[in-house]
C-alpha cells in the first residue's frame, strides 16, 4: 500500500500483529515531523542516499548506506534528506498511529 506523504512517501509491504514494514522515501530537502512514540519501536536500514536524523540536542547524525539506525521507545528523532533522495527500509512494531508530533514542517 502507497502514502503519499509532504516529504515524499512510503509503501507498507508488511502489516502483521506482530511486525511492520516499510520502504519510505524522503524527496532532497525535506523532513519527516520531530516525533517520539509511546509504544512502537523501530529500526531503520539505508538503501540509498544519506539519511540526516535531527537529534533533540541540535546535532546531525548521518546514517550511510548500507548502515542501520535503531529508535528506541520515547526517543525523540527526526529523519531527513539533504541535497539528495534517500530510500530506507523501516521495521517496526505494529503501532502505526503511536506518533506523538513534536515539531512539523507541514503543519500536521
Amino acid at each position: 500500500m502507497k502514502i503519499d506523504k509532504p516529504w515524499g512517501y512510503e509503501i507498507i509491504w508488511a502489516n502483521t500483529e506482530t511486525y511492520v514494514g516499510k520502504v519510505l522515501y524522503i524527496n532532497a530537502g525535506h523532513r519527516l515531523s520531530k516525533q517520539y512514540h509511546k509504544i512502537k519501536e523501530e529500526t531503520v536500514y539505508v538503501v540509498e542516499g544519506v539519511l540526516l536524523n535531527y537529534e533533540d540536542d541540535g546535532s546531525i547524525t548521518r546514517i550511510n548506506p548500507g548502515h542501520s539506525f535503531h529508535v528506541n521507545v520515547g526517543q525523540i528523532h527526526r529523519f531527513g534528506a539533504g541535497s539528495e533522495d534517500v530510500k530506507l527500509v523501516e521495521v517496526s512494531t505494529p503501532h502505526l498511529k503511536d506518533v506523538i508530533r513534536i515539531e512539523d514542517d507541514y503543519s500536521r
